[in-house]
């Protein structure tokens, strides 16, 4: 296995006011191709603005940022701080042009690099034994 992997953006988050689009390398623009016939998308992006090596380390932290919760491990919370600093949202696609797709919203800051977008499929498994902890 190789030790490290590479990854790189495809586009970035764009926000102005209360229009939020990712705007595709013009690269990866036949890539959309059949995205206009779906209502979601998963958006797959970097938290850059805290990849520090320090920040890659932390592996506890208080969900949602409230002391009141528990400590919890990362990989059991949404916590932008964590060993690989990637995200992901589902969000409404508004439009399609272009290079551009325009969303209703993402929790990415202006400026994110976005690393893959999939179309979103509603899964037909359920979970009659689903689980969850009380801080969510």
């Amino acid at each position: 296995m190789a030790a490290e992997y590479k990854i790189f953006p495809i586009g970035f988050v764009l926000k102005e006011k209360e229009t939020v689009r990712i705007e595709i390398d013009a690269e990866y623009t036949d890539a959309l191709l059949g995205l206009d016939g779906f209502s979601h998308i998963n958006v797959f992006y970097w938290f850059h603005q805290n990849d520090t090596p320090e920040n890659r380390r932390v592996l506890q932290v208080h969900p949602r940022r409230d002391q009141k919760n528990p400590r919890t491990g990362v990989f059991a919370t949404h916590s932008p701080l964590r060993p690989n600093l990637m995200a992901c949202t589902l969000c409404k696609i508004l439009s399609i042009k272009e290079n551009t797709i325009t969303i209703d919203d993402i929790d990415a800051l202006d400026g994110s690099p976005v690393i893959d977008i999939k179309c979103y499929i509603p899964s037909t498994r359920s979970f009659s034994d689903l689980r969850l902890p009380d801080w969510v």
